[in-house]
C-alpha cells in the first residue's frame, strides 16, 4: 500500500478579465504519495514566490484575459505553478538527502514529488534560503542581466530605475551604485522614497503618484539626460524616459505591469519617433534565456553583499491559502520588495 499525505494547493478557476480577484482561485485538498521508486524524494514547501509575469499566464489559448505570454497558459483546475524553496523530508534518490534545501517550480502548493531533474540544491551557507526566490534567484538573475549585458553599463552612467523599490529595481539600482553610477528610482510611497535613499543609497527618488509630470521631474533631476533606462512599468513612465534619453542612450524593457491586466491592447508610446532621432537602443529580454550567467551572477551578488554593497526587501504573507492575496497585491503596490509567501515552518526532519 502506498503511504500519501495531504498537501493542499491553489487552483486557477477561471481566467481572469482586469485584476484578477479571490474568485478567480481555489484551495483544494488532494494526498500526495510518498516516493516509491528509486530516484524520487518528497518535498515540502516552505516558501513560493509570487511574480508578476504569472499574470500573462492567467489567459486561455485563444488569448483571452491579459494577453500573450513567453510562458504556456495555467490550465484551468490545476495548480498554479512557481518558484518555490522546500527541504526534502523522504529521499529514494542518492543525490538529495533529507533535509536538503532545493529550488524547483511547483509552488502553490504545500509538498510534491521529484526526480531531480526539476530541481536544484539551495546552499544556505550563501543566504537566506528565502532570498533565492528573490535577490539572490531568478529576480536578483533579472536585474544583473538586464543591466550589465542587455543594458550595457558603463562606469559613470546616469540610470533611471522604476519601481525601483520592487524586487527587480532595488537590485538594479544597487548595482548601478556599485559601478559608480548617478541612480534615480521612481516608487509609489514615501515609505519606499526613504528606503532607497537611506538603505540602497541612490541618489534621487520621487513618489510617482505625487509627482504631476514625471518627465518634468526627471529633467529637473537630469539635466544632462539619462544614458539607461530600465522599464519595469511601461506607460507613462517609458514615455517621459524617452524624452530624456541621452542620444544612443538604452532601454531596457524588463517589465510592464501597468499593463498586465489590460483587457484589450495598450497603445504604444506616442513618442516613440524620438527612438529614431536620439538613436535609442529598445531591447526586451527573458531571463530564462541567460542561465549561463548564474554563476557569475552569484559570485558577484555574493561579494557585494558581503561588502555591504547589496540590500534588500520583503513582504511576507504566511499560509498557503494566501497566495491569492499575495499575488493580487502585487499590482496594487502592497509589496515592499520581494513579495514571498511563507508556506510552512523551517524546521529540522
Amino acid at each position: 500500500m502506498v503511504t500519501t499525505r495531504t498537501s493542499r494547493q491553489i487552483c486557477l478557476t477561471e481566467y481572469p478579465v482586469g485584476l484578477p480577484t479571490d474568485k478567480n482561485f481555489k484551495l483544494v485538498q488532494v494526498e500526495i504519495p510518498e516516493p516509491t521508486e528509486e530516484g524520487e524524494f518528497l518535498v515540502r514547501n516552505i516558501w513560493i514566490s509570487v511574480d508578476p509575469y504569472m499574470r500573462g499566464r492567467m489567459r486561455n489559448e485563444e488569448g483571452a484575459g491579459s494577453g500573450n505570454s513567453f510562458l504556456p497558459p495555467f490550465k484551468l483546475g490545476k495548480p498554479l505553478e512557481g518558484a518555490c524553496i522546500g527541504q526534502v523530508i523522504v529521499s529514494k534518490n542518492n543525490q538529495f538527502a533529507v533535509g536538503d534545501y532545493v529550488l524547483g517550480m511547483l509552488g502553490w502548493r504545500e509538498y510534491w514529488l521529484s526526480n531531480g531533474s526539476d530541481v536544484i540544491k539551495v546552499d544556505q551557507k550563501l543566504a537566506p534560503i528565502q532570498s533565492f526566490l528573490g535577490t539572490f534567484g531568478m529576480t536578483g538573475l533579472t536585474a544583473y542581466v538586464g543591466l550589465l549585458k542587455i543594458g550595457k553599463l558603463k562606469d559613470n552612467d546616469t540610470v533611471f530605475v522604476s519601481a525601483a523599490s520592487g524586487a527587480v529595481g532595488s537590485v538594479v539600482c544597487q548595482i548601478a551604485k556599485t559601478k559608480g553610477c548617478h541612480v534615480i528610482g521612481s516608487a509609489g510611497s514615501d515609505e519606499k522614497v526613504k528606503w532607497l535613499l537611506d538603505q540602497a543609497g541612490i541618489d534621487y527618488a520621487f513618489n510617482y503618484k505625487q509627482v504631476e509630470d514625471i518627465s518634468a521631474e526627471l529633467l529637473k533631476v537630469c539635466p544632462d539626460k539619462i544614458d539607461i533606462y530600465f522599464d519595469n512599468v511601461g506607460g507613462n513612465h517609458l514615455e517621459a524616459a524617452m524624452e530624456n534619453m541621452k542620444t544612443f542612450g538604452r532601454i531596457v524593457l524588463c517589465g510592464m505591469i501597468s499593463q498586465y491586466n489590460s483587457s484589450s491592447p495598450i497603445p504604444g508610446p506616442s513618442n516613440l519617433f524620438l527612438a529614431i532621432t536620439n538613436r535609442l537602443k529598445l531591447q526586451g529580454f527573458i531571463v530564462g534565456d541567460h542561465s549561463d550567467l548564474l554563476n557569475e551572477f552569484h559570485a558577484s551578488m555574493v561579494k557585494w553583499a558581503a561588502e555591504g554593497r547589496i540590500k534588500w526587501k520583503e513582504t511576507v504573507i504566511e499560509g498557503i491559502e494566501n497566495a491569492p492575496k499575495a499575488f493580487i497585491s502585487l499590482f496594487k503596490g502592497e509589496n515592499f520588495g520581494k513579495m514571498l509567501v511563507k508556506v510552512g515552518p523551517d524546521r529540522s526532519v
